[in-house]
């Protein structure tokens, strides 16, 4: 785990409940995939966040959903609105990416949780991979979204994978799939058995959704969240 300085380059809106942040560190800072950061607000406090980005990128994003005017994760948003160098510390996380693995791999988040398949996607693009990849985003309705556009981008860039937003209350006007995250996963993909799968998003629907998988075929194995650290098995 690295202590490193960074100077705040940008915070921006991308919902309203929802903020990219871009932060350039004063050093490289090694990394996987998958694995996230720590807001350093004091010796004591330290706040844990995905990293959207993927190594070697020159910024490191954050996409930080701050629902509460004084909640945990807008104390973080106001900290960094506050100042110009902020401290984390990094890396952490076993979730990251099996580069070294052949598999075909599902990448699916609700919400925010799409910072941590966001660094998944941006380095299996970077290797060019030839796996097969799903990707499956959650999110309650249509203002919930953003990046849609430069996440299709994004896997276009692979030869053999798929985008499939996912809206739960979605109105007459949205052009996508509806329901809840796993429901047209589960409908596209007879059998869960071949595929490395990554999880990000609360720890109540994770849970729910490794033993969802466990009986749709997937190996325990070969499935990834960092929130399996902190729920039962």
């Amino acid at each position: 785990m690295n202590t490193i300085s960074c100077n705040v380059q940008s915070i921006t809106p991308l919902t309203a409940h929802v903020y990219q942040i871009l932060l350039k560190p004063e050093k490289a800072c090694d990394f996987k995939a998958g694995q996230y950061l720590s807001f350093v607000m004091s010796e004591d406090d330290k706040r844990p966040f995905s990293i959207a980005s993927s190594p070697g990128d020159e910024l490191i994003e954050l996409q930080i959903g701050a629902f509460a005017a004084d909640g945990w994760a807008m104390q973080v948003i106001d900290h960094i609105k506050a100042n110009e160098t902020v401290t984390v510390e990094m890396p952490a996380g076993n979730a990251h990416l099996r580069e070294d693995s052949h598999r075909p791999v599902i990448l699916l988040a609700g919400g925010t949780g799409f910072s941590y398949i966001k660094s998944i996607l941006g380095q299996l693009v970077k290797s060019q991979t030839q796996r097969p990849v799903w990707v499956y985003w959650g999110l309650r309705d249509e203002s919930a979204c953003y990046q849609l556009a430069e996440t299709k981008a994004l896997v276009k860039q692979l030869p053999r994978a798929k985008f499939f937003p996912i809206v739960e209350n979605a109105t007459a006007h949205w052009q996508g799939r509806t329901g809840k995250v796993h429901e047209p996963l589960m409908e596209d993909i007879f059998s869960l058995e071949p595929y490395d799968i990554y999880l990000a998003g609360r720890f109540d629907m994770v849970g729910f959704l490794r033993d969802e998988f466990i009986r749709k075929g997937a190996l325990p194995e070969h499935m990834y969240a960092d929130a399996f650290a902190f729920i039962k098995s």
